[in-house]
């Protein structure tokens, strides 16, 4: 007697992983106008989106696929019913509609880089002329699972300067070792930093995020320059600090500092001395550079900004 059942079917060899998807910096600018005087909001924004897609992998089905071009769509039409009070506001509008209005999507994560611009003063009517910053880009990152939220923001490609106090000596020394002690040298870095809000629901009262970015880079900077440092890793902590200490609304803080170095010229062969007493002449060298890389918390908190900045 012939068996005509089908054979169990094997188990799957492989499993899918942790998966997302979603469309990648949609460059959008919105205007506003209030009469003669304008206002630019300039922003770089990315959606990614994850939850019951194990059958799109598997079988290729798109029953529960939101097309990217659909999320394209959403943030320009966002971005004119909604408006662009802040990136951070802006995400969570984006990240509460893609959880709330598809089913199948559980957790929305919105990465948007915010880039600034300034007026250009001048003797013509009308505020609708600007230039664009180049100090740093702003960042922010929103991510929702339908009940609770994680806001990390921060900032890059901020370079700052301490032209004198700042030494380094005392470090350990063996036979590799050739960097001379210094005891007054130029300290200078390219800040990245990521900084975590500890509103994570919406029965809590909502951070002014514009006023608390503003605020953040105040604190930052006027540590970075108050700070007589013997290290880096001091003036890090110190910046990380005063951010914790003056903004009640932030855990933890994540900076990724390198230390753009500069070193003596040697002017000996030329018969000129240079010494910082009486004005040095540096060489800025690009590469290769220390990296010093460092989380401040508040006591009592966990960390959860990746250790590795390039993954946020």
């Amino acid at each position: 007697m012939t068996d005509n059942s089908r054979p169990a079917r094997p188990a799957r060899p492989v499993i899918l992983g942790q998966n997302q998807y979603g469309k990648a910096e949609n460059r959008v600018v919105k205007i506003t106008r209030d009469g003669a005087t304008h206002h630019v909001k300039d922003l770089n924004v990315s959606v990614s989106l994850s939850g019951d897609m194990d059958e799109v992998h598997y079988s290729g089905s798109n029953a529960n696929v939101l097309p990217t071009d659909t999320t394209k769509n959403t943030v320009y039409a966002f971005a004119k019913e909604h408006g662009i009070e802040s990136a951070e506001q802006f995400g969570i509008h984006l990240a509460r509609h893609f959880v709330t209005s598809q089913e199948p999507i559980k957790t929305a994560r919105i990465r948007i880089e915010e880039y600034a611009w300034e007026r250009i003063e001048h003797s013509g009517k009308g505020a609708h002329s600007f230039v664009r910053k180049g100090q740093e880009t702003r960042l922010t990152q929103i991510t929702y699972d339908g009940e609770s939220w994680e806001v990390v923001s921060g900032l890059k490609d901020l370079v700052v300067m301490n032209s004198t106090d700042s030494e380094f000596w005392g470090y350990v020394k063996d036979k590799y070792t050739t960097l001379p002690e210094a005891y007054d040298r130029v300290l200078a870095t390219q800040v990245s930093a990521r900084w975590r809000f500890n509103w994570s629901d919406d029965k809590q009262q909502m951070p002014h995020w514009e006023k608390s970015y503003e605020q953040v880079k105040r604190h930052m900077l006027q540590a970075f320059a108050e700070t007589y440092s013997l290290s880096l890793q001091q003036t890090l902590y110190q910046m990380g600090s005063r951010i914790i200490d003056s903004r009640s609304e932030i855990d933890e803080v994540r900076f990724s500092l390198p230390n753009k170095h500069h070193f003596l010229v040697d002017l000996e062969p030329f018969g000129l001395k240079n010494g910082t007493e009486d004005g040095a002449v540096y060489f800025a060298a690009d590469r290769p550079y220390g990296l010093i890389e460092a989380t401040v918390l508040r006591d009592g908190c966990e960390p959860r900004i990746p250790v590795d900045l390039t993954n946020l």
